[in-house]
């Protein structure tokens, strides 16, 4: 049975300087996050049309194309993803021009690695993406569940019979919605003749 994998969240961080592009690949991978770099600004519409981004960290001064140009090729794709603009000549006119065009921050380099940490957990969270271990726990139980279930054709009705626990709890447990409690993830276990402890798939 294939383990539920809690997908990453994408990144795409658009810098000219192969260096900072680097730093921040090494560091957002290490910290779970699907990254990839871009140093040519110009192609930034193919990437964003392509890659299904949860959020671009954009460098505001770039030749060929600056970061404010680059936010508004970004917004005529897409109007939902996060942007996060960092700059090494932060002003007020770029922090209008990028919070107009909906930048959720503005980070003046050299950044911090724990503010640029604190950034992202907010942006995460803005966005419905937030991820803390016990919420990933929760995502992981829900969609093992659901396979289980599913592997083995029964409906949340057939369960709720089965397991004496309503629909709306069993779905909300599956939608990663309410934590189980151990004696309710028990009787789901039972009901699926399984163990409780391959409800955790590989957490």
């Amino acid at each position: 049975m294939a383990t539920p994998v809690v997908p990453a969240v994408k990144i795409l961080i658009v810098d000219d300087d192969r260096a900072i592009c680097d730093y921040m690949q090494t560091l957002l991978e290490r910290d779970g996050f699907a990254v990839k770099t871009l140093s040519d600004p110009t192609s930034i519409d193919d990437e964003v049309k392509n890659g299904g981004y949860h959020l671009i960290v954009l460098d505001l001064m770039m030749p060929k194309l600056d970061g404010i140009e680059a936010l508004k090729r970004i917004r005529k794709i897409d109007s939902d993803v996060a942007v996060v603009i960092f700059t090494g000549y932060p002003n007020l006119e770029t922090a209008v021009m990028s919070m107009k065009l909906d930048a959720v921050d503005y980070i003046k380099k050299p950044f911090n690695v724990d503010e640029f940490r604190e950034v992202l957990s907010r942006v995460m969270r803005k966005k419905g993406l937030a991820r803390t271990p016990e919420e990933q726990l929760h995502r992981v139980i829900g969609d093992t569940i659901r396979n289980l279930r599913k592997e083995k054709d029964l409906t949340l009705k057939q369960m709720s019979r089965r397991t004496n626990l309503s629909v709306s709890l069993l779905s909300q447990i599956e939608r990663a919605e309410s934590s189980a409690s151990i004696s309710s993830l028990y009787k789901i276990a039972l009901a699926l003749d399984s163990r409780i402890q391959d409800l955790f798939g590989e957490f």
